[in-house]
Parts: structure tokens; C-alpha cells; sequence
């Protein structure tokens, strides 16, 4: 792919302060869908690679015109953790936010999002710095919200799909613990799987500890709930399919001597299909309401759906074009396959939006030798080379399998 290797000369100049907005920007992580400053950096770049920049539903889009040609989208989420990091890095960050709650937490970079920043602008500068090599229009998106799931969603009802070229394709990436460090991984098919959280209140009736025959115990209806979910998979889901139901949280009562008058459980739920996870809503909540009849609950239970993540299945026409040209510029060796993972994203919302075909892959973050933590948690730290590198490397040669003029 001589277009790309034409593109990628300039790539060394391009890491030198894409390393540093990389640690700036992990210093200072923001919260989900409060990505201001994050975004103010973002358009302040785009606009000095000469895109035309908008900001829609708390992203960042700069397109750019180059003849006739495709309409590329790439997209890079930009949002933060509400976690307390522990990598013992020198730029690790310190800073607070006030979530929806009024509550004041913690924040982190935990899942690579300040890495897809870095990647995206740096793809999005060596496409404007060598238009010779390419035609077409290419869409550089940098999306919100994520890690609620509110960010795609937020750029489509701030009319995306009327301010912004179709694209022919979307594609996206993220960094993980697999394959290694300078290597990617792609998949055609389910990529990532399709979840949502669900909030279950059951209610009792509030008693003394000693005087449960007067009272309706909401604990031990809850627990009885905890563990009838564990079955749904295990009972009511094919073992050729997949699905998880997990219960994160638990909360009821003050007191030892106190029966509270409701419990509340906070579940989480995946699948690679999504008659599966329908399949896994309608048993939650019928064993929800069974138990609170089994149990006398004065009043029906209240079961709200929440956060819910699409299905990341990857059109197999363009993975295999995005794979070939990622073999063709990496080597064979450096590209592997991936297996689905139970993770999830609202990506796939955006392309779903104009009805468009897309292919999301992962580039490694963790080096031989480098203790592999998983997204998410407090001491995620990925090398920052190669990673940034490759990541900056895949955006490139994908974009150009379809812009490129060698393509």
C-alpha cells in the first residue's frame, strides 16, 4: 500500500506531540458528556490541519473535501472514568468531577480513550498534510459519552446525519490488553457484544428486626431474585449462544434491627445477538415479578432499563478489506484475529444512523513484560509506544483502503 507508506513518512514528527497531548490529556480526564475542554483541544487542532469544524451533540466533527473520491467516517471516543487512577504514573491525573448525582468522583483515562484522541488527530493531520496521495472526503468524528452510552445518541438527535456528509463507511478502533502491544486484531461479524444495565426496586414492608412476621422482608425477596437470575443463562440460553447477567449492586437498609421497605439491585447484561438479550430482559423481569408475588410485596416491583449498548457486528465485506490492508502495510504477523468480546460501545449507533456499513478492530497496549491490567480498572496503563504508534498507523492505512489512490 504505497499510498499509506507515503503518508506515514512524516509519522515520527506527527508521535512527537501527539506523546505529549497524550499525557495532557490523561492528566485531564473529563466525565462523560462534560468533554468540554476536551473538545475545545480537538476542534482548536482540526481547525489548524484546515478541516471545516462543527461541534454536534458534545463531539467534534472536521470534514475534509479532497476531489472525488468515497466519504470516509473515523470515529474516536473522547470521555473519561469516574475512577480513582493507581498507575503511580508521573502524569497521572488528579482531578475531580461532579457526576449526575451532585456527587463529587474521581477521574481517569481507564480505558484508552485519551490514546483514541492522540490516534484520530494524528491520522487526521497526516491526511491533510499529503492530500496528493488520496481523494475523497474523510470525516473525522470525535464522539462523547461513551462509556454512557449517551454519546452517539447525542450527536444523531443533534441532526449528525443533516450536518454531515454520508459516508460509504465508518470505522473505528479501541486499544486493548490483546493482541500486543504493535499488533491489531480485527474480526468480521459480532465484535463486541450488545448490553444494557437494568435498575430492579422491589418493595416491603418496613418492620423491626425482631418482628419480621409483621413486615415484608425486601431483602430476602431481593436475595432470592440474586440468585433465580443465576439461572437464565444457565437454564434458558443455548450453550452454543452467548449471554451474561450480572448483579453489580445491592442496596438496602441502614440499620441491623431495621427490615427496610425496599431493596434496589443494579444488573448488567450481555449478548452477541440481540433476540438473546431480549430474551434475557423478558426473563429478568419475569422472575422479578414472580418473586415479589412469592414473596407478598405490597406493591409491583419497578424495573428500568438503562444504558443500553448496540451490537457490534462488522460488515464482513469491509473487514476483509480493512484486514487485507491491514496484512498488506503491517505484515501477516503483526495482524491477528480476535475472538468476540463481551465489552461494549454505541459506535455502531452512528453508522446505524445513515444505514451505512462499518468495521470496528483493537490494537495491543501492553508490551512483553508490562503487567496486563484490563480497561476499566485503576492501574490501566497501556504503553504509550507503540501503541500510539499503531493505533495512529491503523487509522491511516484503514482510511486510505478506501481513499487512498493506489486503493
Amino acid at each position: 500500500m504505497p499510498a499509506a507508506n507515503d503518508v506515514l513518512q512524516t509519522l515520527d514528527t506527527t508521535n512527537a506531540w501527539q506523546e505529549e497531548l497524550y499525557i495532557h490529556l490523561h492528566k485531564n480526564p473529563e466525565l462523560s458528556m462534560q468533554e468540554t475542554e476536551t473538545a475545545a483541544e480537538i476542534t482548536k487542532r482540526l481547525e489548524s490541519f484546515g478541516y471545516d469544524v462543527q461541534q454536534i451533540g458534545g463531539g467534534v466533527v472536521g470534514v475534509m473535501t479532497n476531489g472525488e473520491g468515497p466519504t470516509v467516517l473515523f470515529r474516536a471516543d473522547i470521555d473519561a472514568l469516574p475512577v480513582e487512577e493507581k498507575t503511580g504514573l508521573e502524569y497521572a491525573s488528579t482531578k475531580t468531577a461532579i457526576d449526575k448525582a451532585g456527587n463529587t468522583v474521581p477521574l481517569m483515562h481507564a480505558c484508552g480513550h485519551d490514546m483514541h484522541i492522540a490516534a484520530g488527530l494524528g491520522a487526521a493531520e497526516l491526511l491533510s498534510q499529503n492530500k496528493d496521495q488520496w481523494s475523497g472526503t474523510y470525516i473525522a468524528l470525535f464522539q462523547p459519552g461513551e462509556e454512557t452510552a449517551e454519546g452517539a445518541t447525542a450527536m444523531v438527535n443533534d441532526g449528525l446525519v443533516d450536518k454531515v456528509p454520508r459516508p460509504d463507511v465508518a470505522l473505528g478502533q479501541h486499544v486493548l490488553t490483546v493482541p500486543a502491544a504493535g499488533e491489531v486484531g480485527t474480526t468480521a461479524g459480532p465484535m463486541l457484544s450488545t448490553g444494557a444495565c437494568i435498575r430492579v426496586t422491589v418493595w416491603g414492608k418496613g418492620s423491626h428486626g425482631s418482628m419480621p412476621h409483621l413486615g415484608v422482608d425486601p431483602v430476602l425477596l431481593a436475595s432470592a431474585i440474586v440468585q433465580r437470575l443465576q439461572g437464565i443463562v444457565s437454564r434458558e440460553i443455548a450453550p452454543s449462544q452467548f449471554g451474561v447477567v450480572t448483579v453489580g449492586s445491592f442496596q438496602a437498609g441502614t440499620k441491623a434491627n431495621i427490615i427496610p421497605d425496599s431493596a434496589q439491585l443494579l444488573l448488567n447484561i450481555r449478548a452477541y445477538d440481540t433476540e438473546v438479550l431480549e430474551k434475557l430482559i423478558s426473563a429478568i423481569e419475569r422472575i422479578v415479578k414472580a418473586e415479589c408475588e412469592a414473596s407478598n410485596s405490597p406493591k409491583p416491583p419497578e424495573i428500568e432499563l438503562y444504558e443500553s449498548y448496540p451490537l457490534t457486528d462488522n460488515d464482513e465485506i469491509v473487514s476483509e478489506r480493512i484486514t487485507d490492508a491491514f496484512r498488506t502495510y503491517f505484515g501477516e504477523d503483526r495482524v491477528k484475529k480476535l475472538a468476540p468480546i463481551p465489552a461494549s460501545e454505541d459506535f455502531s449507533n452512528i453508522p446505524t444512523a445513515w444505514g451505512v456499513p462499518y468495521s470496528y478492530w483493537g490494537f495491543g497496549g501492553f508490551t512483553e513484560g508490562m503487567t496486563v491490567l484490563p480497561n476499566h480498572n485503576p492501574g490501566f496503563a497501556p504503553a504509550i509506544q507503540p501503541s500510539l504508534r499503531t493505533g495512529t498507523e491503523a487509522a491511516v492505512v484503514a482510511i486510505l483502503a478506501y481513499l487512498g489512490k493506489d486503493k
